[in-house]
């Protein structure tokens, strides 16, 4: 990964100081000698150079005209072993066969369009159901800067990657904060779009499961995000138009929430985001935003969602973990269903009027420290069975309920070297103007140092999978 970002790769391919040949080989190599924090399942081979080759010939052709219609010509992007792949296996992080069609998903596809190459397959839980990457397939993903501790979930293969220098940029998904959680254990930046602004397919009946991307810098998440968004006919919610992360800068009324149960360690860190937000010109407001029975209605209409999708004949080969929410799904009726929902009209409720007031929220993404790195959440939430496994997180799943955009930016590492990060929300649809705020604020703040290389012993990304 070029150390400037895309746009410093991009300068550097047009000027002829690095082809897109020797970019992605360098990755690919990087990722097969040094993945020891388990980022990939699965590393892309002679497609993904041909690919590089074809990009190098439009260069050649086209000169510094190579890259209209193709704003990411020669970036390299993982892929969540969540979506559909054409010329990777995608297992799902489960035991469990996917049968569904070997083909690009939407969003695949538009990277591949716009000049992305594809590396690899990044590691997930089964289905997505954690916010830690544990699960059947591969070893549990570490966090670059602390190999006992977790990266997170579910998206911790790509947030790893991306804070390695293991790839440009990643493709993940969010449906109750699993881009944002393991972007912040990760010290990236985590975007979740509004719902429905880039293509997912197949989605799920709950309405909770967003598409985001993950990267080094506000710019250049969004700029993945710009690539990939807009209407699909495989996607009915999908749809709210293109992305303009310079857009809507201004000073805002902001609201700053802290959670209940917010660490001394994270609240250290996390609240220098309030001084660099008025220094931008933004007034910040302590708030409080509560909404009863919150916790609850998201563990109902997941572990419904969960139940529909998984047979009893398939429980052998389940996680035990998401098998615990699988068996609550199966207790729960239409009227359990119906209650939750009301709960998540409430929510979009009380959001919408504070949002009328506060042009932005801020908050800490996560109020923990990364815990161990085979574990679900913290101690008090490790065990399955009692259905704690997203109560550590209570910043991130409100803004699946209500399909706002959100931004977790890296604000700096805790006493114990470990990131911490701070999310900015704002209303549907607004997600020029968060990414805006986002930008500013991350630039700020300033980088986080990077990692040191991880020394654990781990099975090469390139031997668990080709």
């Amino acid at each position: 990964m070029t150390a400037g970002g895309i746009g410093e790769l991009t300068r550097r391919l047009r000027g002829g100081e690095l082809t897109v040949v020797e970019h992605v080989e360098g990755v690919l190599s990087a990722i097969r000698e040094r993945d020891t924090a388990g980022a990939y399942v699965a590393v892309a081979g002679d497609e993904a150079l041909r690919a590089a080759e074809k990009a190098d010939a439009r260069i050649r052709e086209r000169g510094a005209d190579a890259w209209t219609g193709a704003p990411l010509l020669g970036v390299t992007v993982s892929v969540k072993d969540l979506l559909q792949t054409r010329d990777l296996p995608t297992t799902r992080g489960s035991l469990l066969p996917n049968r569904r069609p070997r083909r690009d998903a939407p969003a695949v596809a538009r990277l591949r369009a716009a000049g992305a190459v594809v590396v690899g397959k990044t590691t997930t839980s089964e289905y997505g159901w954690s916010a830690a990457t544990v699960g059947p397939v591969a070893p549990p993903t570490r966090n670059p800067y602390d190999p006992a501790r977790s990266a997170g979930g579910s998206s911790g293969g790509a947030a790893a990657a991306v804070a390695t220098g293991l790839g440009d940029g990643a493709l993940g998904t969010d449906g109750s904060g699993s881009v944002r959680i393991p972007a912040a254990f990760c010290g990236v930046v985590g975007y979740k779009p509004s719902y429905g602004r880039i293509p997912y397919y197949p989605n799920g009946a709950d309405r909770l499961a967003h598409q985001g991307t993950l990267a080094r810098s506000v710019a250049d998440a969004a700029a993945l995000a710009g690539a990939v968004a807009g209407p699909h006919p495989d996607d009915p919610d999908s749809g709210l138009g293109s992305l303009d992360p310079a857009g809507g800068s201004g000073p805002r009324r902001v609201g700053w929430i802290e959670y209940e149960g917010t660490s001394e360690a994270v609240r250290t860190v996390t609240e220098r985001a309030i001084g660099a937000l008025t220094a931008l010109g933004h007034r910040v407001e302590r708030i409080e935003v509560r909404c009863d029975h919150l916790y609850p209605a998201l563990v109902d209409i997941l572990a419904a969602a969960e139940a529909a999708g998984t047979s009893p004949a398939d429980e052998e080969r389940c996680d035990p973990g998401r098998l615990a929410v699988v068996r609550h799904g199966r207790t729960l009726g239409g009227a359990d269903v119906m209650r939750a929902e009301e709960v998540r009209q409430e929510l979009r409720l009380k959001l919408r009027s504070v949002m009328g007031t506060y042009g932005l929220l801020a908050m800490a993404t996560v109020p923990v420290e990364p815990f161990a790195a085979d574990a679900i959440g913290p101690a008090w939430a490790a065990d399955p069975r009692d259905l704690l496994w997203l109560a550590w997180s209570p910043a991130s799943y409100p803004f699946n309920m209500t399909g706002q955009p959100a931004v977790s930016v890296p604000a700096g590492l805790t006493g114990a070297g470990l990131p911490a990060g701070v999310q900015l929300a704002g209303p549907v649809g607004a997600d020029a103007a968060v990414l805006a705020a986002a930008h500013r604020l991350q630039t700020e703040l300033g980088p986080l140092p990077p990692p040191a290389p991880v020394r654990v012993p781990a099975t090469s990304a390139s031997e668990r999978t080709r």
